[in-house]
């Protein structure tokens, strides 16, 4: 069975005959780009979700509302609609459903095999430091009470203890001592998504900053398969949650050798600014305001292109060859020494887009949106391009349960030069849920990010909320 979409001359129209067909599973802001895009190629786009009116069926052709952990409501959408991809969005999928799924013959993105890794921390983590090779933080596993007493001794206090399926941070605890550790298991078992007895432990890692790398196994013109490296998106985190990101991480003036702007690291004023919801930290970086060499931004760059694309290939190769197509999100974090020495981490993987980068719709010629889209219906890529330094700040909600929100201070906030804002159109609110994004370009990363960040606050206090 053909694991690997063929390299594509051609589309269809739309709800007709000979039509090309994308179903979303998941139809939430990056959903929506990405059925944007594949709207744009006059693509046949089918949205799934677990409620109704999310963004992404906003703009598709069909949605179906049905808990996509369901294996049989899951298989039974896609044997009647008959997808030419099948486009993962989200984590909350039957996994096992999917598989099942491919070995009749439909196309997963990027493969079945891949997208049940990724969302089982345990798989993933064996994959990235054993078969891989990659470097990550110490990591021990545990399926008791005890097992995990045992591994946290071992690990050190503080660590991260994960449940082996959830996402947006569900079930994660930081725990700073034993008497901890039975109160984030139970934690870890409530919250995950499936194997609810097994947990991750993790050494906890003292970063200056955190990138993600949008790798891409994709066709080059001449319909060989390849993996690009886009430049790395610099990122900052409310908890697990993303709050900022900016591309390219860092500029280098050429004549200085340095970075144009000090480093706005982990825990610095600027992050601080940024996320007026950030918790008491548990460090912050020694190297805030620093000014990073050009030696050393580029041997971020290496290591994340290095780890990123070790992954990628471990989790779509087959005997050397590509057999999966489609966009990565690459979690890492940096480390530099005193020396100005930098060590890369992996730390987690996505196979789709990622959240922190839809900067990059302001940023590239190509959005990962449309290089997703692009790559997996099995069109050629060119090359991509940063087109201009840029930032993106999420706007979030402040209230619970809240239909139908509206929005205030936009002429403000568009008032502010080179800001764009999306407006996700979310149909309810709850505390700190993403309702929009604010995107600014700018010569000057810092004062992309300061834009962006003073057009999302305005947005956030201007919010109305209905009942």
């Amino acid at each position: 069975m053909a694991l690997l979409m063929p390299f594509r001359d051609s589309l269809g129209t739309p709800l007709y005959e000979g039509s090309t067909k994308v179903l979303l599973l998941g139809a939430g802001e990056l959903g929506k780009e990405i059925a944007i895009e594949a709207q744009r190629l006059g693509v046949e786009t089918v949205t799934v979700d677990r409620y109704d009116n999310p963004p992404a069926a906003q703009v598709a052709h069909r949605h179906y509302t049905i808990d996509m952990r369901d294996g049989a409501a899951l298989k039974a959408v896609v044997r009647r609609e008959r997808p030419d991809a099948i486009i993962p969005e989200v984590e909350a999928i039957n996994t096992d459903a999917l598989l099942e799924l491919e070995e009749e013959g439909f196309f997963v993105v990027p493969r079945a095999r891949a997208t049940k890794i990724t969302m089982d921390r345990i798989a993933l983590r064996r994959l990235a430091a054993e078969e891989a090779g990659v470097p990550t933080t110490p990591y021990k596993f545990a399926s008791d009470p005890e097992e995990l007493e045992a591994a946290c001794e071992e690990i050190g206090f503080p660590c991260i203890v994960k449940a082996r399926m959830s996402s947006g941070g569900l079930g994660s605890s930081v725990v700073f001592r034993r008497d901890q550790v039975r109160d984030a298991y139970e934690t870890a078992r409530r919250k995950a998504r499936g194997y609810g007895g097994e947990v991750i432990v993790e050494g906890l890692c003292r970063f200056d900053f955190e990138i993600t790398e949008l790798a891409l196994a994709h066709y080059d013109p001449n319909g060989e398969v390849g993996i690009s490296f886009p430049k790395p998106v610099g990122h900052l985190r409310s908890g697990s949650h993303y709050h900022v990101s900016w591309q390219p991480f860092v500029l280098i003036d050429e004549e200085t050798g340095a970075s144009k702007s000090p480093l706005q690291a982990f825990g610095g004023q600027l992050h601080m600014s940024e996320d007026v919801t950030t918790r008491d930290l548990l460090w912050r970086s020694e190297h805030d305001g620093e000014v990073l060499s050009a030696e050393t931004a580029r041997e971020v760059e290496e290591q994340c292109y290095e780890i990123a694309g070790k992954v990628v290939r471990k989790l779509i190769g087959e005997g050397g060859a590509i057999e999966g197509l489609g966009i990565f999100g690459c979690e890492l974090f940096v480390k530099v020494d005193e020396g100005g020495k930098p060590k890369v981490y992996f730390n987690e993987i996505s196979p789709r887009p990622h959240d922190t980068g839809m900067v990059t719709i302001a940023t590239q010629d190509l959005s990962e949106a449309a290089l997703h889209v692009r790559a997996v219906l099995g069109l050629p890529i060119a090359g991509i391009k940063v087109l201009t330094p840029g930032a993106a700040h999420v706007i979030l909600s402040s209230e619970d349960s809240k239909w139908a929100p509206g929005y205030g201070r936009l002429s403000r906030a568009l008032g502010i030069p080179g800001v764009r804002v999306l407006l996700f159109g979310k149909p309810s609110t709850y505390k700190e849920r993403r309702l929009g994004l604010a995107l600014a370009i700018s010569d000057d990363i810092l004062d992309a990010r300061r834009k962006a960040m003073e057009a999302a606050h305005l947005i956030e206090g201007g919010i109305r909320y209905g009942r």
